[in-house]
């Protein structure tokens, strides 16, 4: 499996789609701020629309747009029709809820939904992303692949038959992870650790990382992994993603450890050897500094909040 996968299911990023916005004419759809751990995103099916953004700064989207705000920033949608606004309602009858304010033809047809994953620490996927991640698909991707996809999800979310609902909310993963792996290979990118991840020799480093989250890891050991000095992969990690080898590891072993706190029951001694520390306080030191609790009170902040 390649690096940005690993990473991916590393993150535990879970879909969800909300539901499906018909509309006409003028409109606001205002979306207020969604809680830490979780990524509100918008794939536009067909018509325009604007995304309006708290600094007033405004997107415009057209069909094959895919919007997604990492930190689940206030936005609203806005339709350039014309004539008054219409009433919006909501329709429950079925298993996607749609939205609209009109019963013909809309303008725009756009899917909503969100992206939930592990905010602090365990946020490796997130956290190397803008504020507002905006690709257009129909532009940069494979348009054989895409046409495909969103042909799918329309064809899913019109007909609602058995499983369509899990059928839609797994094509909103194929195409957030096209989403990631669009911006990573754009020109000129900030460093992070998708542009680090789009390194093929780099990326053999990170690789042995998660592989191995226990192993005590040098950076000689990494730059072995993938045919480089010390120093040249200590430079090209500064580089493409503004960290060191061992920073990284670190946010990886802290990844593995909040997943394993949600999940399991493992004494906290274990968990701390498997994730690369000889001794429990050690292991809470770093967890703490990083996330601000201990790993107990993660356990059971956790634990309480699935209830």
């Amino acid at each position: 499996m390649d690096a940005l996968s690993q990473v991916i299911e590393l993150a535990r990023i879970r879909g969800s789609l909300d539901l499906r916005c018909q509309m006409s004419g003028h409109f606001e759809l205002d979306h207020q701020p969604l809680a830490p751990g979780q990524a509100p995103f918008h794939l536009v099916l067909s018509g325009r629309a604007q995304l309006m953004l708290p600094r007033g700064d405004a997107i415009e989207l057209v069909p094959g747009d895919f919007i997604l705000l990492p930190r689940g920033a206030w936005h609203v949608l806005r339709g350039q029709g014309v004539g008054p606004s219409r009433a919006v309602h909501m329709d429950h009858s079925g298993p996607l809820l749609r939205r609209s304010n009109t019963d013909d033809r809309p303008d725009m047809d756009i899917l909503c939904g969100r992206f939930i994953y592990s905010h602090g620490s365990a946020d490796l996927v997130m956290s190397a992303l803008p504020d507002v991640l905006h690709v257009s698909l129909a532009q940069e991707g494979s348009l054989d692949a895409l046409d495909s996809i969103v042909s799918l999800l329309r064809s899913e979310v019109e007909q609602l038959r058995s499983g369509a609902l899990a059928i839609v909310t797994s094509l909103s993963h194929v195409l957030f992870i096209m989403a990631l792996r669009i911006h990573a290979q754009r020109d000129g990118m900030s460093p992070s650790l998708l542009v680090l991840l789009g390194d093929s020799r780099l990326s053999r480093s990170v690789l042995a990382m998660i592989k191995e989250p226990g192993k005590a890891w040098t950076v000689e050991a990494l730059a072995r992994q993938a045919n480089m000095s010390r120093a040249t992969l200590a430079r090209h990690f500064t580089d493409k993603a503004a960290m060191s080898p061992m920073d990284l590891v670190t946010d990886i072993r802290m990844q593995l450890a909040c997943s394993l706190l949600e999940t399991e029951n493992s004494p906290l001694p274990d968990i701390a050897e498997r994730v690369g520390y000889q001794s429990e306080s050690a292991f809470a030191k770093v967890f703490r500094k990083r996330t601000g609790m201990t790993p107990r009170a993660f356990r059971r902040l956790r634990r309480d909040g699935a209830q």
